[in-house]
């Protein structure tokens, strides 16, 4: 009950928080908006995401983690400080063990820094495990076995597709097109075809309340506010789910053609593992309407979604708190 390990999953959209013991404790937008007059910090998390497009020049609004990278490593250690110390509550004098997920194309610079942040909050051990492999224990897939474990991770910035065998990555891959691509690529299309401007908060309203990979059983409408591009005044359309399947085909596309191209590298071995295991699809974009019939179509393979897809990473990262010798095999200190 005093234990204060934390496991965090520090994702391009959003942070997780999982205290050992608590489960999860804090689930919030990966965003810090700076003062940039008084060159402080001025909000982290949700509060900095409903600033979002309604910030004076002043105050700048930004996301430290951009397409599976750090892009901004100051921005990116005040949020990783705050959300321990929120996540920590009244315990600033213990000094806690973290496991930290982290996108696997990050440089070994990058590394150093997200490890070095966390010894900043004065962690006594920090370890860094890549975030397929995390989700896939998260998703309770039989990693430590000799058979092939295959993971697609749809997260913010980048989709993470890997196949796992005896605790360890047989193959990995990672591409910059997920959530991320998805917004904007509806934003682009409201644009084109309706002439609206809108902004990234209501691209990802449009994404989950009609969005979806093939077509639905019912059709789906939503009425969308935005500024005319042209007249510049406030308009409100009506859009239906085909309007956003045709937005989503590119980004889409990439992400079908990249588990194609992921299946023909697997040994043969491991793929017929694949065959009769099927795929497991974790992260937010897991949740798009029927991806995972358009992928059982695409690739012939039994596909199912995680149970929960949105924390699956954080999951897996809080199950290795108890598992330190799983910890040891799959860290990458």
């Amino acid at each position: 009950m005093f234990s204060t390990d934390l496991a965090i999953d520090l994702g391009t959209a959003n942070t997780c928080v999982f205290a050992q013991g608590r489960g999860i404790v804090l689930n919030e937008p990966s965003i810090v908006a700076f003062n940039t007059a008084k060159g402080q910090v001025e909000a982290v998390g949700q509060e900095a995401h409903d600033m979002l497009g309604r910030t004076p020049p002043n105050i700048r609004a930004v996301r430290p983690l951009r397409d599976g990278v750090i892009a901004d490593f100051d921005a990116a250690e005040k949020m990783l400080v705050h959300f321990v110390r929120k996540a920590m509550g009244r315990s600033p004098w213990r000094r806690p063990r973290l496991v930290i997920g982290v996108p696997s194309e990050i440089t070994q610079v990058e590394r150093r820094a997200v490890r070095d942040s966390g010894f900043r909050v004065k962690a006594s051990e920090v370890h860094l495990v890549d975030e397929p492999m995390a989700a896939a224990i998260g998703a309770g897939l039989p990693i430590t076995e000799a058979a092939g474990n295959m993971v697609i991770d749809i997260g913010g910035g980048t989709t993470d597709i890997a196949v796992i065998s005896m605790a360890g990555t047989v193959y990995g891959r990672s591409l910059r097109v997920a959530g991320d691509a998805m917004d904007e690529a509806i934003i682009q299309y409201m644009r084109k075809s309706f002439n609206l401007h809108i902004g990234e908060r209501t691209a990802q309203s449009i994404k989950f309340e009609i969005g979806s990979a093939m077509p639905l059983d019912e059709p789906l409408e939503m009425d969308v506010k935005g500024r005319h591009v042209a007249e510049g005044v406030p308009r409100t359309v009506t859009i239906r789910d085909s309007d956003i399947r045709v937005a989503l085909a590119e980004p889409l596309r990439h992400i079908i053609q990249a588990v194609r191209e992921s299946l023909e590298r697997v040994p043969p071995e491991l793929s017929a593992d694949i065959y009769d295991r099927g795929v497991v699809l974790t992260g937010g974009g897991a949740l798009l309407r029927n991806l995972d019939k358009r992928l059982r179509d695409e690739t012939g393979l039994p596909v199912l979604v995680a149970e929960n897809p949105l924390t699956s990473v954080v999951q897996g990262a809080g199950m290795m708190l108890t598992d330190l010798p799983l910890l040891r095999k799959v860290s990458n200190n």
